[in-house]
């Protein structure tokens, strides 16, 4: 494990202090938690915006598909393909067979 070192503004630690507190969790642990959450939220971000396929999602957020999607349905996001894409999908398919 790597170790990093850095200033943060005192409105950050406070809160980063108030996280730990709730949650029963030393700083360090709560930090590195926070961080875990930040490159989910933008990895979902950027595949709700079409930046990443539910496969780079899925790898991204190092889990399966059907984990990713499960993720994207109990947080109420849809995928970003419009109905005409989700056809083309199936007669992608159908060509595969």
């Amino acid at each position: 494990m790597g170790v990093i070192s850095l200033r943060l503004k005192e409105r950050d630690l406070e809160r980063l202090e108030e996280l730990s507190k709730a949650a029963h969790k030393d700083k360090s642990t709560m930090a590195r938690e926070l961080l875990e959450y930040g490159w989910d939220f933008l990895m979902l971000k950027y595949y709700k915006e079409g930046k990443l396929s539910l496969a780079g999602l899925a790898k991204k957020l190092d889990i399966s598909i059907s984990e990713a999607i499960d993720m994207l349905k109990e947080l109420g996001i849809e995928a970003p393909i419009g109905y005409d894409d989700y056809l083309k999908g199936f007669e992608v398919f159908d060509q595969t067979k």
